[in-house]
């Protein structure tokens, strides 16, 4: 572990919670009509219930952040943090992708290209601090119910989402 003053560590913390708010932010703009459009598909009998999606994605932001934070904290972290930063984006973008833009298969790409980039973030974190990538386990879990509920979301709504 890196040798950091507690006001560094406390500020690290808010840091890396503010960046995985933020793109909790960017992905919420392009999500304001999500539940009304979500809810006009046709979904498969397994998707979870809409109210389910803001308290998990609140919860799995904190997590992420949280486990940024631990990785911040070890030395040769940067290319564990790289990894990270650039899923985030790519997690704020696919609510775009799919909501906004309704780019189906675009989305569902984006969401496999996600799910790998959370495994390797995970496994780089693990490496790095265990408890880090054990934080990013539930993350992982959600979004590989996503990949199948967007693939499955897709399939069902062709002609909204092409």
């Amino acid at each position: 572990m890196r040798t950091l003053t507690r006001k560094k560590q406390i500020a690290g913390l808010i840091g890396w919670l503010v960046l995985a708010y933020l793109a909790a932010a960017v992905g919420a703009v392009a999500s304001i009509n999500a539940a009304e459009f979500y809810e006009s598909l046709q979904q498969p009998a397994w998707a979870p219930p809409t109210w389910l999606f803001g308290p998990m994605w609140t919860t799995l932001y904190g997590l992420m952040g949280l486990a940024a934070w631990l990785a911040w904290r070890e030395r040769g972290a940067r290319a564990a943090l790289t990894v990270f930063v650039v899923q985030l984006a790519l997690n704020a973008l696919w609510s775009w992708l799919f909501f906004v833009w309704q780019l189906g298969a675009v989305a569902f790409v984006a969401v496999l290209a996600l799910w790998a980039l959370i495994l390797v973030t995970l496994v780089m974190f693990w490496r790095l601090k265990a408890l880090a990538g054990v934080l990013l386990v539930p993350y992982l879990a959600w979004v590989s119910l996503a990949c199948a509920l967007t693939w499955s979301v897709w399939q069902l709504n062709p002609q909204v989402l092409g």
